[in-house]
């Protein structure tokens, strides 16, 4: 009998409607982040971390509870376009995106929030055509996570990968936008670009950024180089622990699984998310990137997982005796034992 074809199963990591998730569940948010230059001579890296969204902009907003936004922007060709999006990224995320208001989750709501984050990146790509202070050739990837209740929600456009953790697994919440991936190949020789040596056009390693205007020109028309970004959602639940946020000179060196591992450990020893974040940034260099790198850890759980440190052992003290006085030592105890 012949040997079957092999059957793959795509895994399903969310659901549309979160109704159907465990609905006691609150995600309890607290995060922390590193960055470093790494081995480059400027640092183009950008990033942004608001634990408590509704206290950050105030009565204006009305979001479900909790509400946390987190950006992650690898900046290239000089650092003035991700720098940029980190100035205005509550105006283009929140405030000119016309993001919905509501305090409970639906359909409804979902759409309209995919709606706002697309919106969002298509802003402030052309926002940088616009502004004289960012260089036509300077761009940035863009990752976004946005949580809402129970609901995570990843924007990416770019290199920078979104990792959850669920039950010390993990699972990959963007795809990296390169150039020689096959859906972005296809997607950029369909829009008349090429790939040569892994480069868009020769020229650069993603497919997709916001910027780079000198290889979008002229203005409106189709682009190989696209700031669309790719959504993906989940409901989260008491298995989801964490979730890491990192720039490629993070990935170029460490699988998802890896990095996964490294703050699963981390946080329980000691349960700072900051210091996972800066074991992650120590562990790339160890590894030789050859980049910038930021990351951001975002603890989701309201368990405390931390082990209890091993107790400590006490330590005995050796000391060397001198020959004479070993023999003083040795002559003392004879005496004393003699009758």
């Amino acid at each position: 009998m012949g040997a079957e074809a092999e059957v793959v199963v795509p895994v399903q990591v969310g659901i549309k409607s979160p109704e159907s998730s465990v609905l006691q569940f609150v995600p309890s948010i607290r995060s922390g982040s590193f960055a470093d230059i790494g081995p480059r001579r400027y640092m183009e890296d950008e990033h942004v971390t608001i634990d408590d969204l509704s206290m950050h902009l105030g009565s204006l907003f009305r979001f479900p509870n909790p509400s946390a936004f987190f950006g992650v922007f690898d900046g290239h060709g000089g650092p003035e376009a991700a720098a940029y999006i980190r100035k205005h990224v509550i105006k283009f995320f929140f405030e000119d995106a016309n993001f919905p208001q509501m305090s409970e989750v639906n359909d409804a709501f979902l759409e309209e929030v995919e709606d706002s984050l697309r919106r969002a990146f298509l802003l402030a790509d052309l926002a940088l055509a616009d502004e004289y202070n960012v260089s036509s050739s300077s761009g940035t990837t863009a990752l976004a996570a946005l949580i809402l209740g129970r609901l995570l929600m990843v924007a990416n456009a770019g290199d920078c990968r979104a990792v959850l953790c669920r039950k010390g697994e993990a699972i990959d919440l963007s795809q990296d936008h390169r150039p020689n991936y096959a859906a972005e190949k296809r997607r950029v020789e369909e829009l008349g670009g090429f790939v040569e040596d892994g480069y868009l056009n020769g020229v650069l390693s993603v497919s997709r950024a916001l910027g780079d205007w000198d290889m979008k020109l002229p203005r409106g028309s189709a682009s190989p180089l696209i700031a669309e970004p790719e959504l993906q959602q989940i409901v989260l639940t008491e298995d989801d622990e964490f979730l890491v946020m990192g720039c490629d000179g993070i990935w170029d060196v460490m699988s998802s699984q890896q990095a996964v591992g490294l703050v699963h450990r981390g946080l329980r020893r000691h349960g700072d998310p900051e210091q996972c974040a800066r074991d992650l940034v120590m562990e790339a260099l160890r590894l030789n990137t050859f980049d910038n790198l930021t990351v951001i850890v975002v603890c989701l759980s309201s368990l405390d997982h931390r082990e209890p440190s091993p107790p400590r052992q006490r330590r005995l003290k050796c000391c060397s005796l001198s020959a004479e006085a070993f023999c003083s030592l040795r002559s003392l105890l004879n005496s004393s034992g003699s009758p």
